[in-house]
């Protein structure tokens, strides 16, 4: 890989006295899958969140193409090319589904290429073209997560963080939204994500991150990874 798209040195993160990172790097080049795998407490959400701008971090560098940030607020960094989907999917419960994709295009004023985009994600997620008057909070876990997978990419994102997409899903709902996610970078858009499931992270991704305690610890291939005797008795139950 040449010149990542999004590139992390030394990145720490701290609330209060207690370090949720620790000086961390990795990298995500331009349309890859990455993953970053780690139990609860590891450091996972704390460093998506530190990436989209939502912590500060406490020290280290993080480049987006080409250029660092310098304790840009979480706006500037979306508009930038980056998009989050959080933990829980956070759709906004008492709006339509309508709504909740427009707010994805919050910082576009480009009104023909939005409604372009939106019908795009219509037809990507035909679930949500059915349901487009519905309130968000009445959708199903699934239809949540897709839902907050089109409002991402309403912000025609270069940079797509995942924060636990299969969370709280049936099977067959987290084959339907990861089929999303697979065309999604079909499509060019890099996608770092943070996924409990191992199993499925490294059938996903094309490379990986150990966290563990907030310090990464093991980095390479998802095949290296699944081969690792060590991840494969933490993460994958072997």
């Amino acid at each position: 890989m040449s010149t990542p798209l999004l590139d992390i040195r030394n990145l720490t993160v701290s609330y209060g006295g207690i370090q949720a990172v620790r000086g961390i790097g990795l990298t995500v080049g331009a349309g890859e899958m990455v993953c970053l795998i780690g139990a609860n407490g590891a450091g996972k959400t704390s460093t998506l969140k530190a990436i989209a701008g939502l912590l500060p971090p406490a020290s280290g560098e993080i480049t987006f193409d080409g250029a660092p940030f310098k304790h840009e607020p979480a706006h500037r960094i979306a508009r930038r090319g980056l998009a989050l989907v959080p933990e829980g999917r956070g759709v906004f419960p008492r709006m339509s589904v309508a709504e909740n994709l427009a707010m994805g295009a919050y910082c576009r004023d480009d009104k023909p290429d939005i409604a372009r985009d939106r019908d795009e994600v219509y037809a990507l997620l035909p679930r949500l073209a059915e349901r487009r008057a519905q309130l968000a909070g009445l959708l199903s876990g699934g239809e949540q997560q897709m839902l907050a997978l089109g409002r991402a990419m309403l912000a025609r994102p270069r940079l797509l963080l995942l924060d636990e997409p299969s969370m709280g899903l049936a099977p067959l709902m987290v084959r339907a939204v990861f089929d999303i996610i697979h065309t999604i970078a079909a499509r060019g858009v890099a996608v770092l994500l943070v996924e409990q499931n191992a199993h499925l992270a490294l059938k996903t991704c094309a490379r990986g991150y150990v966290l563990e305690s907030g310090a990464i610890t093991v980095s390479g291939t998802a095949s290296e990874l699944a081969a690792n005797p060590a991840v494969r008795a933490a993460y994958l139950g072997e």
